[in-house]
């Protein structure tokens, strides 16, 4: 800017310069969205070492450890492989699950303690992006089970959705009325299940967007509408696929939403994967981390 009011200071003297900002967004942003064969190559990774902190994580977390012995040994494994964290690591046992960007780290992990883990890595400026969430004692209570399967049908019909042609706000759309089933079905919304998808009375249990692009940026740059008119996808685009349950200990549903059952409190739950969209469809570049 004081550039351009450099040129424009000369403009009387001379008659000529620029009259005009315009943005270059405009026409960087969507060059960013479609990825090259070069980029990909560095995304993929970014994705395969990120998936190797998250089995790592897996195998050592259990009972007595602590959040950040966890982290540790993830950062150790993106250190190992010359990247970076992409982002600070979300290590979340028990209720703190239930906080969308806790990076803390510093509790300990108790017996029927779910674990989320929030992490990924950066190569050559190119970033990976995974949540998993996963029982430290290997086995989950019934309750824990019953939301974690919520969960990853959410991912998997949303994922199902990404091909060519088809709008990016599909996928949003289709975890959510996944998720809102399953929560009516629990009894924890109850009501007209359109009324509760238009007016987002499913927000105490799921407060955020499905996903995002991903790219030189975690949440990387893109239109995701234009107005009225969705993005579409297209064969090259990155982007996340994240559906997630939080019930926080201290939940409040909107008005004319039961109580929730003291069973249900302090069980966060989040999967979340990597997903090219193809020209035949999508591969998900983040499958090497069970779920």
């Amino acid at each position: 800017l004081n550039h351009w009011q450099r040129l424009m200071a000369t403009y009387p003297k001379r008659g000529t310069g620029p009259t005009a900002i315009e943005d270059s967004n405009i026409i960087l942003h969507p060059m960013r969205l479609v990825k090259s064969e070069t980029e990909l190559a560095l995304m993929r990774k970014a994705a395969n070492i990120s998936v190797a902190a998250h089995n790592r994580a897996q195998e050592f977390a259990k009972p007595g450890r602590y959040e950040y012995e966890i982290q540790a040994e993830i950062e150790h494994i993106f250190g190992l492989n010359g990247c970076t964290p992409a982002y600070p690591s979300i290590v979340a046992s028990g209720y703190n699950a239930c906080v969308l960007h806790y990076i803390e780290n510093n509790r300990q992990m108790q017996e029927n303690d779910l674990l989320l883990i929030d992490a990924g890595c950066a190569c050559g400026y190119y970033n990976a992006d995974i949540t998993r969430t996963f029982p430290v004692s290997g086995k989950f209570t019934t309750e824990q089970q019953i939301i974690y399967d919520l969960v990853l049908q959410a991912q998997l019909q949303a994922i199902s959705q990404v091909y060519p042609g088809n709008p990016y706000s599909k996928i949003h759309e289709t975890a959510v009325r996944v998720l809102v089933e399953g929560l009516m079905d629990l009894k924890l919304l109850v009501g007209d299940i359109e009324e509760i998808i238009k007016e987002e009375k499913y927000k105490p249990f799921y407060m955020h967007r499905t996903g995002h692009w991903l790219g030189l940026d975690v949440h990387d740059v893109g239109v995701y509408q234009y107005g009225e008119n969705p993005q579409v996808l297209q064969a090259g685009q990155v982007l996340t696929v994240e559906p997630g349950i939080y019930i926080s200990p201290y939940i409040k549903p909107v008005e004319g939403q039961p109580e929730v059952p003291e069973k249900w409190r302090g069980i966060g739950v989040r999967i979340e994967d990597d997903v090219l969209v193809t020209l035949e469809g999508h591969e998900v570049l983040t499958a090497g981390v069970p779920k």
